[in-house]
């Protein structure tokens, strides 16, 4: 493992379903329940839906958290949860939910907006904690991966998307090395 680069355990992008981010909320609801059912069904592999501009480049991905940021317009104004709850200031946190009135209108009231947005409205792009370059090699994922919780990193050649290193896929792979070098099977 020690020698694997994330080339090696990638899943390019063009494996994945995919959005425009001209779409409205709706159009992504309803591509991620699609993309879900065809994963289920075992149509395909892949059920994280990627997001791309109008050039048709890959610029991040959508998941029903995100459904949830898009719906509630405030979440954009806060990203300081996961650091303030790391240091021991989650007693600050419970009080910025007051103060940006988060969830406060009526859950009505947002549906009804929800037609009124698109995807290029909420959607944020990959952050540096959830990208890697092809050539990186897999130790930097691990640390990625155990220390931001993202279930998926953008892999990147310069400046392009070109795919994306599942947590799951790292997992699976680590599974078989750990199993080989200790001479057992887990599963029996």
């Amino acid at each position: 493992m020690d020698k694997m680069k994330v080339r090696d355990l990638m899943v390019l992008t063009d494996r994945f379903p995919r959005i425009s981010d001209q779409a409205d909320y709706f159009d992504a609801l309803a591509a991620l329940e699609k993309a879900q059912q065809k994963y289920m069904a075992k149509e395909s592999e892949q059920r994280i839906l990627l997001v791309e501009n109008e050039k048709g480049k890959v610029i991040g991905k959508l998941s029903p958290i995100d459904l949830f940021r898009g719906l509630e317009t405030n979440y954009g104004r806060v990203n300081a949860e996961e650091t303030l709850t790391r240091f021991g200031f989650d007693y600050i946190w419970k009080s910025m939910e007051k103060d940006y009135n988060l969830w406060e209108n009526p859950f009505k009231d947002l549906c009804h907006k929800a037609k009124d947005i698109r995807i290029r409205d909420f959607m944020k792009e990959p952050s540096k904690g959830q990208s890697v370059h092809a050539d990186d090699n897999l130790l930097r994922c691990f640390h990625l991966f155990v220390m931001n919780r993202h279930d998926a990193l953008f892999v990147f050649d310069k400046d392009e998307i070109i795919g994306l290193l599942t947590f799951s896929d790292v997992f699976q792979k680590t599974s078989q090395v750990m199993k080989a070098c200790s001479g057992r099977s887990i599963l029996k």
